[in-house]
């Protein structure tokens, strides 16, 4: 298992990454340079898919990218075409079988899928799918959408594509290897990200905006919510399956998991934090000497709080970022032990200073009391926290690991009472206006259910938060 590096945030989801090529002879490293720019987005399991001659040959294992991949491996992956994928489980089991991409076996050949997101109907169709006869290798829910696309590839790979993501519900951004193709979907509402770059030599596909600058690909646009885009070498067909007017963009995205170098939907993820932290100064003010930041994640929010609010930035918490994996069951002396391990205090700047603390999110409260406590224990004079985003009070259902209602501190507690449990001397965050206008979107542009509960679609009951328990049982 990983060290719980933020112990008190929500966890990623997933990054996907693709490559078409006739002319480049390092696809598969370049794969891997991408799935390493998205490494924030997952890292449990890494793994990539290159299709040669009709033919795909993959590799996944347990681990970050650096870890699962070396030259040897990377340069038996040829093609001209390759998808990767790097993964944390919000649905299935933490095992190899269920690392991605997944690669089925049908009666024309065989495909190639990663996904990011969460399918709120995959039990169902499951259910239905194994009755007829289909056999799945896997606990994730991805197999199912696998599985519908050979189900009707009959009709021919495109109207099995577009079948199959008709009938799935739920947020889901796509690559897919096919009939020597690269194809990308994003779900109706946009709920996660997909765009396009361009390469001289081909074209990418990547879950966020920085993953092309690290190929030496040009940004050309995002794939639209209800999109699939099909590559080859007559250039890129678009095919709009579904003309959902909502939008639902997730704004978590902006809070914590985009890099800040990214852009979504045409918006700044640097911009947006920055917006974030001037407007969290304007809700709540206080008076103070230097403002400082939980790192890295709130950073940028902070620097937005110091320009607006004239007190300067300083460092106060230093993060370790060579810790790598660590197999230490975490027990209650263990966490403690990795709090430490993993943020140190720059006792000068804080000691004697009333400090304002930014961090982005608060899910459970855990560590920010922790690090209130490590605060004071290096001579802080006072310690106010600021948030920049709302409470968390909702679970999400659309490929973000949150945690139960009932382990949510937003959902169980007041923010006076947050503020007495995580022992601050004042506690502010971001309202879901202020929220929405640091992103620089309408709100009918972004899903917000995790802070106000208005899902873009109905959810399954709070009681059945997982469509595949992480036990394995169904």
């Amino acid at each position: 298992m990983y060290p719980n590096m933020d112990l008190d945030k929500l966890k990623e989801e997933c990054g996907v990454f693709g490559i078409y090529s006739k002319k480049l002879d390092n696809i598969s490293q370049r794969i891997y340079f991408g799935l390493v720019t998205l490494q924030h987005r997952g890292q449990e399991s890494a793994g990539i898919a290159a299709h040669k001659d009709g033919r795909i040959q993959y590799y996944k294992e347990m681990g970050l990218v650096r870890e699962v991949f070396n030259d040897t491996i990377l340069s038996r992956l040829k093609g001209d075409i390759a998808i990767g994928h790097v993964r944390y489980s919000t649905t299935g089991e933490s095992y190899v079988t269920n690392a991605q991409p997944l690669v089925v076996q049908y009666k024309g050949g065989s495909i190639a899928l990663a996904h990011n997101g969460n399918l709120v109907n995959a039990g169902k169709i499951r259910d239905k799918l194994e009755d007829a006869g289909s056999i799945f290798q896997t606990s994730i829910d991805s197999e199912v959408i696998a599985n519908l696309i050979a189900k009707y590839y009959k009709l021919g790979y495109k109207e099995a594509i577009i079948k199959a993501v008709k009938e799935i519900r739920g947020a889901f951004a796509l690559t897919i290897i096919c009939e020597g193709k690269l194809i990308g979907v994003r779900d109706p509402h946009g709920l996660r990200p997909l765009c396009i770059g361009k390469l001289n030599e081909g074209y990418v596909l990547s879950s966020e905006s920085c993953g092309l600058n690290v190929v030496g690909a040009e940004f050309v646009r995002d794939v639209k919510p209800g999109e699939i885009v099909i590559i080859d070498d007559d250039g890129i067909e678009s095919i709009i399956y579904d003309d959902n007017k909502k939008k639902a963009l997730c704004s978590f995205e902006f809070v914590y998991f985009a890099r800040p170098d990214s852009v979504m939907d045409g918006q700044s993820v640097y911009s947006s934090r920055i917006e974030a932290g001037k407007i969290l100064a304007r809700q709540h003010p206080v008076d103070a000497d230097v403002v400082m930041s939980v790192p890295d994640s709130g950073t940028v929010a902070a620097i937005g709080y110091a320009e607006e609010s004239g007190i300067p930035f300083r460092q106060g918490l230093l993060k370790n970022k060579y810790l790598g994996r660590t197999f230490i069951q975490p027990n209650q002396e263990m966490r403690e032990l990795m709090v430490k391990l993993k943020l140190s205090v720059l006792k000068e700047n804080v000691e004697g200073k009333r400090l304002i603390l930014i961090d982005d999110s608060i899910v459970r409260g855990t560590t920010s009391k922790r690090i209130v406590d490590m605060l004071r224990k290096a001579g802080a004079k006072e310690v106010h926290i600021r948030v920049s985003s709302p409470p968390v009070k909702y679970s999400c259902y659309f490929g973000i690991d949150t945690p139960t209602r009932k382990q949510l501190i937003g959902a169980t507690h007041s923010v006076e009472e947050i503020r007495e449990t995580i022992g601050a001397d004042s506690l502010g965050y971001l309202s879901i206006e202020g929220l929405i206008k640091s992103i620089n979107m309408s709100g009918q542009r972004l899903c917000t259910a995790c802070f106000s509960g208005d899902y873009p679609m109905e959810v399954p009951d709070s009681g059945n938060k997982y469509l595949f328990e992480k036990n394995g049982s169904r």
